[in-house]
């Protein structure tokens, strides 16, 4: 699915370059099937929020992102921002930086960050899992709330996608596969999620759970028209499984 490029694409930007190399080697590992791209607005802000199962799927994310006439821009860590000569080059794709924050300062942090998208006219790209999954079946497992804080700082809609295939490429932890090239992968976007409290006021900690909760369900909702599966019923805590949490997106 292809529609009209937004301004931010048609705009020469660093994106021009990365794309004129990155889209075609993609395009040699995965054949990117794209479902329900009318849901990732054409203009303005947004928040996408996909699923996590492979070092490789941002790179589908960001293709899929691409072909659909968008920038894609991902949340950082700030520490990255730091370093020479990948700073420049993550400030010059426009990435936004995220630092690990206490909650009192996370909200101010998200709305700065959501004006920043409102005022450019700019989507970005946060995994609300914050890290690889570690649901035993690639299922999504539970969610932070960083992506639901910038969108409801902002009033922007925040958008469900979920992707499958990409483990066929690179398997989580595993080796890439270069073998047989052009691999079916599933991208499928969602209609934005309605969350379940005002936008533009600073929401209780009980609700950025209920929205982060709504936000995971849909994404594992996406997943399971994907695979032709029902998700599992309980999200996957890597707390009550004695895993350390090492989110990167996560404020």
């Amino acid at each position: 699915m292809r529609r009209r490029a937004s301004a931010e694409k048609t705009k020469p930007t660093p994106f021009w370059l990365a794309a004129a190399v990155v889209v075609p080697a993609v395009g040699l590992l995965a054949k990117i099937e794209i479902e329900g791209g009318e849901h990732l607005p054409e203009n303005g802000p947004y928040v996408l929020a996909p699923n996590h199962y492979s070092e490789f799927d941002p790179i589908i994310i960001a293709v899929a992102t691409w072909r659909l006439g968008r920038a894609p821009r991902f949340m950082a860590k700030e520490s990255l921002f730091r370093v020479p000569v990948v700073g420049t080059v993550l400030r010059g794709l426009g990435m936004i930086p995220v630092s690990r924050t206490t909650s009192a300062s996370a909200a101010g942090q998200a709305i700065a960050q959501a004006a920043e998208l409102v005022a450019d006219g700019r989507g970005v790209i946060v995994y609300p899992e914050g890290s690889l999954t570690r649901e035993p079946d690639l299922w999504p497992m539970r969610g932070k709330s960083g992506a639901v804080r910038v969108a409801v700082a902002g009033d922007i809609p925040i958008i469900p996608v979920a992707t499958w295939g990409v483990q066929a490429i690179l398997p989580r932890y595993g080796k890439l596969s270069l073998w047989p090239l052009r691999k079916r992968v599933r991208v499928r976007f969602g209609p934005r999620v309605e969350l379940p409290f005002v936008a533009g006021q600073t929401p209780a900690p009980a609700q950025l759970v209920a929205g982060t909760d709504a936000v995971m369900g849909r994404i594992a909702g996406l997943l399971g028209e994907l695979r032709d599966e029902q998700p599992p019923a309980q999200r996957w805590n890597p707390g009550e499984h004695g895993q350390r949490e090492t989110g990167r997106l996560e404020s």
